[in-house]
């Protein structure tokens, strides 16, 4: 018998985005229904908001887009996270996807794959992004445990496995202490066990940038399409994007480069100018 363990398509990206060397863009709603800064003034300000910075991405020549939840910190952990969260999201990326026809993928935070998937299955995404895919950390919300399991049941469940799975590794905004005696080698290595089909470097923190021998390692032992998801900037993109298979990037690309402000049409076009692909 064949083994079926690893054998994900190793031209996900391709697949996905009809080129090698992706850049996706993140965006960042605004608190929704149900986060604590949610101000009361209606949604339609949130699904424009997020349509505006997609079209800004798309228009700029960014090859596709994930929808994030960002606005609603202090984020909560995935059992806490209410059905009003996967509906508001299912919404504006509906609208992005139906609009822009690009495509777009899903992170719901804390680490709610599940959510993820049934917002991915809503609206016709193409991926998720999940910050702890197997083993556990300690994150600013707490003991994170990985979510393959469930998410790969569910994703069954759904008969939603065209959505791919993006993981990431060694995630940022947090410790982990718990599998210090495993090399970040083998954790990468887990996620590949785990069928996760793009692994993702970060650095420690949203906007901090990996080291780029961290990256070569990550991406080494992975043998899967790896990206970099944080510190990305029109100074280091190139030398990132010469170990690494394609770029996540967001703050870069705001206003006053913080990730709160919308994204600046022309700090988009200037990046993908600048870009040796």
């Amino acid at each position: 018998m064949s083994n079926p363990i690893g054998r994900q398509d190793k031209d996900t990206l391709r697949t996905l985005f009809g080129r090698d060397k992706p850049v996706i863009g993140v965006v960042h709603l605004m608190p929704l229904p149900g986060a604590p800064r949610y101000d009361d003034e209606g949604v339609e300000a949130i699904y424009e908001r997020g349509l505006s910075d997609a079209r800004a991405y798309l228009s700029g020549g960014c090859d596709a887009v994930i929808v994030e939840n960002h606005g609603d910190v202090p984020f909560a952990k995935p059992d806490d996270i209410g059905p009003e969260t996967s509906a508001h999201m299912a919404v504006v990326a509906d609208r992005i996807r139906r609009e822009l026809g690009r495509p777009i993928g899903i992170n719901v935070l804390a680490n709610a794959a599940i959510p993820a998937l049934a917002i991915a299955s809503a609206s016709s995404a193409s991926f998720i992004r999940v910050n702890q895919w197997a083993n556990a950390y300690i994150a600013n919300e707490g003991f994170v445990e990985g979510e393959s399991a469930r998410a790969m049941r569910y994703r069954a469940h759904l008969r939603a496995r065209g959505v791919r799975i993006f993981a990431d590794a060694h995630v940022k905004h947090g410790a982990h202490a718990i599998v210090a005696d495993r090399p970040v080698e083998e954790q990468v290595k887990d996620l590949v066990f785990f069928d996760a089909d793009v692994v993702i470097a970060t650095g420690q923190r949203t906007g901090h940038a990996a080291d780029l021998g961290y990256i070569r390692m990550i991406k080494e032992a992975a043998s899967l399409p790896t990206l970099v998801g944080s510190g990305v900037t029109h100074d280091n993109a190139n030398d990132i994007l010469s170990v690494a298979d394609g770029v996540i990037i967001a703050s870069a690309l705001k206003y006053d480069g913080v990730w709160w402000n919308a994204v600046e049409l022309e700090r988009v076009k200037r990046f993908i100018a600048g870009l040796g692909r």
